[in-house]
């Protein structure tokens, strides 16, 4: 049966403590038949944002998917969450092609850093073929060298995040009314929990990135939504922190300087108010 894979490994005696689950955000599912695409070989909850509400589950009980009316990968993430059994829980992408026993790895690296609440994967970046190989060397990880990491490269302990009441930005990510960001926003509210955060070498498989949802260039509805995420993840020195950011940013933008602190510093008042690009742009304007 192919959902055996945590029964299987108890049996054997590995990892006899822990099981596992993946936790996938996607739109427009019709039937469970994602976890086949993905290759994923334990349990598995789908968050489907499909316009209706709905539950299903296949035909061994092992993938349960959730079809929700709801918008924004926030709202779908914490749904996962909050119907998560295991005690593992790998977040994913409905883009992730995950490799042979890549999932087995995850409850290893669980076994070799006992203390560790978060660990962080390598992923290899695919746009037809592999571009960018994204590992990692075993290490614990703090705030300043972890958010650059995503989320579909995160597993967590279940027991450790409800302990610490820890769900996703609702206003942040696909979705929302600011682009994106959701993922480092959970990763420093790990920090601020006293959570432990490692980084491992461990390789999940291939995450196709030929396009995106929600990213359309280092523009000014970019550089807005990056000023919001300033305002909302260091409100006492965000006018230094958006310094680093305009740092940054500026070899991969056509905008100017002038016009890069311009829109981060309208998204930095725009978080204020929870307005939207359109809408703070229009009221600068008055």
């Amino acid at each position: 049966m192919r959902w055996n894979l945590s029964h299987l490994l108890k049996a054997s005696g590995r990892y006899a403590n822990m099981d596992m689950e993946v936790l996938i955000a996607t739109m427009g599912q019709k039937d469970c038949s994602l976890v086949q695409k993905m290759n994923i070989q334990t349990p598995a909850v789908i968050a489907n944002q499909c316009g209706q509400w709905q539950y299903d589950e296949d035909m061994f009980g092992k993938v349960r998917m959730i079809s929700t009316a709801t918008k924004g990968v926030g709202i779908n993430r914490n749904l996962a969450l909050q119907v998560a059994k295991a005690d593992i829980l790998l977040f994913a992408d409905d883009d992730i092609t995950y490799y042979d026993g890549a999932l087995q790895g995850v409850l290893k690296a669980f076994e070799e850093l006992p203390d560790a609440d978060v660990i962080f994967f390598g992923i290899d970046m695919t746009n037809g073929e592999i571009f960018d190989r994204r590992r990692n060397s075993k290490k614990r990880l703090h705030l300043w060298n972890s958010l650059k990491y995503g989320a579909a490269r995160m597993a967590v302990r279940r027991s450790s995040v409800e302990k610490a009441r820890l769900s996703f930005s609702r206003l942040f990510g696909g979705g929302c009314i600011y682009g994106s960001g959701e993922d480092s926003l959970f990763i420093r509210d790990c920090f601020r929990s006293g959570l432990r955060v490692y980084a491992h070498p461990h390789i999940l498989g291939t995450c196709a990135k030929d396009n995106s949802s929600w990213f359309s260039g280092y523009n000014q509805k970019f550089m807005f939504d990056r000023g919001a995420w300033i305002a909302c993840a260091f409100p006492r020195i965000k006018h230094l922190i958006k310094w680093y950011y305009i740092w940054h940013y500026h070899p991969k933008t056509e905008l100017s300087w002038r016009d890069m602190l311009k829109y981060i510093n309208l998204g930095l008042c725009a978080y204020r108010e929870e307005r939207g690009f359109d809408e703070a742009v229009a009221a600068a304007c008055k």
